[in-house]
């Protein structure tokens, strides 16, 4: 179906998400701020992440139906549902869908050219498929998280960016949206199995190039890329901030050191036998002055050195400002949709979708019968409420 000019490419795409937390919630997030019609499955008393509903950003723009699975008429509601739906995502332990009802062969019954999305860390099978994880452990074991850090210290936890989201959502989102070109083509839908461990480990494709050739040593702090290299590193100022600096290419580095002030003193760059007395220079440097003060004699050049901010200095940065890199919906300053499309520009078309608060209104958009909500209170719909 072909989007609708200003409300994103994937308008008229229906999706169904079972409630979870982590990456199949910022999945299904996506394809809404990409213009997709996501109806979230809340469950009386459902998953969490001790965060208000309200404020829980990955489910923006989406819309709420409160059922409970573990009725009688549960199972029978999301089938009403994925009998209309173009794309399926849920996040359960392997078997659990199935369990319920409403795994692949029960929506692939109702609507055979349904997508049908599955978000796991360890995938449905293997030794691992049914026990229980983190971002930390699936990307530990894919050898990402031994990249990751000073080579003398345990490696840091990054966030969970690199694993439930990068290697777990946009794998599960380029995976549902190439069976849905194919279901589109052919009237066939199939399951896409999105598993964290096998995305992560994808990411390091360039780099198990380099390892089979040489150009990559297997352990921390040793390469171009992880620290190892003195100017692909991060440097501590006076006020207590830090400057990331990449620059990588001759003529950036030689910007980089004229800049820094250290053209005179710095030794050979690809002199690896000097690259501790390098870093020491450049340090000493960065110490010298302010992180602002550094970004200021930086700005515009081709040295590749930046500011290292905060969450809350991001949306701040001039070039974040200009191209409304962030945003600010409802009062919650956040991510701005991504990527950026010519002809059918995505724009953040809702607040969070609170438990319940889109019963009706789903049920008569999605010529549904009537899903009757277990909770005879559901949340107000913060859409309607919004200024």
């Amino acid at each position: 179906m072909a989007g609708t000019p200003g409300r994103g490419p994937l308008s008229g795409v229906r999706v169904v998400e079972l409630a979870g937390i982590g990456p199949g919630p910022f999945a299904a997030m996506l394809l809404a701020d990409l213009g997709a019609d996501v109806v979230r499955v809340d469950r009386p008393g459902g998953p969490g992440i001790a965060v208000d509903p309200a404020h829980d950003l990955t489910n923006r723009g989406k819309r709420s139906v409160l059922l409970d699975l573990k009725t009688p008429d549960g199972p029978a509601r999301v089938l009403d549902l994925a009998a209309r739906a173009d794309i399926l995502v849920e996040g359960y332990r392997p078997g659990v869908a199935e369990r319920l009802g409403v795994g692949p062969e029960d929506c692939h019954a109702r609507n055979p050219a349904l997508v049908y999305g599955r978000m796991t860390g360890w995938g449905q099978d293997g030794p691992l498929a049914a026990s229980a994880g983190h971002d930390l452990a699936y990307i530990a074991v894919t050898g990402a998280l031994g990249l990751i850090g000073a080579p003398d210290r345990p490696p840091p936890a990054p966030a969970n960016l690199l694993g439930d989201y990068a290697g777990g959502s946009l794998y599960l989102v380029v995976g549902v949206l190439a069976a849905l070109h194919h279901a589109r083509a052919t009237g066939t839908g199939q399951t896409v199995d999105a598993a964290i461990v096998d995305g992560t480990a994808h990411l390091a494709t360039m780099l198990h190039g380099m390892l089979a050739t040489g150009g990559w040593q297997d352990r921390r702090g040793a390469n171009l890329l992880d620290g190892g290299c003195p100017y692909y590193d991060t440097y501590e100022t006076a006020d207590g901030k830090y400057m990331a600096v990449g620059a990588l290419e001759q003529r950036f580095y030689d910007e980089f050191v004229r800049l820094l002030g250290i053209a005179g003193e710095a030794p050979a760059r690809k002199d690896l036998a000097r690259w501790d007395e390098l870093r020491t220079l450049i340090a000493a440097r960065f110490r010298t002055r302010t992180r602002d003060e550094w970004t200021a004699v930086f700005a515009g050049s081709d040295a590749c050195v930046a500011p290292v901010l905060s969450l809350r200095e991001a949306p701040g940065h001039p070039q974040l400002a200009a191209r409304g890199t962030f945003t600010d919906h409802a009062g919650h300053v956040q991510p701005a949709p991504a990527p950026r499309f010519s002809a059918t520009p995505a724009a953040l078309r809702g607040g969070p979708a609170l438990p319940g608060a889109d019963t009706a209104e789903v049920a008569a958009d999605w010529d549904v019968p009537a899903l009757a909500p277990p909770d005879p209170a559901p949340h107000e719909n913060p859409r309607k409420a919004a200024p």
